[in-house]
């Protein structure tokens, strides 16, 4: 596995995400998740809320792909892995109550990411180069 750094954790927290599936025909599903969160120097998460085509691809397979950057910054990550989804166990639970604590609908599963690539998406040189690889 691939680990976070502290600045990398802060910078998914404090940053919009982008997700990216692949469906079975080979059509890329993209879209922003403001439910992205850590889980651990491996992991992230995010609420799957509207079971839609994602949520469709991930269940026949799909490569889940998150990227982060910020403008201002000049500055930004993708994460590449593998995926496993969540729906009755303690991850699910716990972020169900997150869910219930900020007032957002209940997620239907919690796909999590275990993290095997980190690249840069800082433009210039390193823009699209791998940090870490497992």
């Amino acid at each position: 596995m691939a680990n976070l750094t502290t600045e990398m954790k802060e910078f998914i927290n404090d940053n919009l995400a982008w997700v990216a599936t692949i469906s079975k025909d080979g059509h890329v599903d993209l879209g922003p998740k403001m439910s992205v969160f850590v889980i651990d120097d491996n992991h992230i998460g995010y609420h799957e809320r509207t079971a839609g085509q994602m949520y469709r691809n991930l269940l026949d397979g799909s490569e889940l792909v998150i990227a982060v950057a910020n403008l201002e910054q000049r500055k930004g990550y993708r994460f590449r892995g593998n995926v496993t989804l969540h729906s009755d166990d303690a991850i699910y639970e716990e972020q169900v109550a997150v869910a219930d604590s900020k007032g957002t609908k209940k997620p239907m599963t919690i796909p999590v990411l275990e993290i095997t690539e980190i690249q840069d998406l800082t433009p210039g040189a390193t823009a699209g180069k791998t940090i870490v690889k497992d």
